[in-house]
């Protein structure tokens, strides 16, 4: 990229790196990552101009790399069974509706625990530091299913057909991957007193 987006190749050469690895846990193939972080860079090239500051540079090239993934990953999918998705969403919903009383209060037990001010936190960008500690923290398969669903934003459905698994499977990686990053955040982010470094 010229002088003005990426000033020196340590920057390109730590963006490329975390680029490629995003990229191969998602597509699991070394040469579609590569493929993939390449056209984004030179896509990142391209625009340049379009590139307004009103986000993190980082942030920007992860959205066009983001969006090659997800083209990619759409161009492998197969057929999905219905009515299998609609017997595990019914099963799904019976297990959410148990977090909750009769009066649609929560259940003392599965109460969510105050966080502070989650707009003050999303401010803060070392958070993003420490959620990216805690995704690296999670199994492989789990944070790939994790970062399909939250990241590349694809439905269930799609992440399911895309990986092979049922629908009931992927929301129980998708519960351990939420309640793993939930704990780790907790401990090294949300915990009163001191952060981390």
């Amino acid at each position: 990229m010229s002088e003005n987006l990426l000033i020196d190749e340590a920057c390109v050469g730590e963006l490329r790196r975390d680029m490629l690895r995003f990229a191969q846990l998602q597509l699991r193939d070394a040469a579609a990552a590569e493929d993939a972080v390449q056209e984004a860079m030179l896509a990142a090239f391209d625009g340049e101009r379009r590139f307004a500051g009103r986000s993190a540079l980082k942030t920007w090239v992860f959205a066009i790399l983001r969006n090659k993934i997800v083209d990619l990953i759409r161009q492998r999918t197969r057929t999905v069974n219905v009515s299998a998705i609609a017997d595990d969403e019914m099963a799904l919903d019976a297990a959410f509706e148990s977090l909750f009383k009769a009066n649609a209060h929560w259940r003392p037990d599965s109460r969510p625990h105050g966080w502070g001010d989650p707009a003050e936190t999303l401010r803060e960008s070392r958070f993003w530091d420490v959620f990216e500690i805690c995704l690296n923290h999670l199994p492989e398969n789990t944070a790939r299913v994790f970062m399909m669903r939250e990241f590349l934003e694809f439905e269930t459905a799609e992440v399911c057909n895309e990986l092979g698994l049922s629908v009931s499977n992927c929301n129980v990686i998708l519960h351990r991957a939420r309640n793993g990053l939930r704990r780790c955040l907790e401990t090294s982010w949300f915990a009163p007193g001191e952060r981390p470094c």
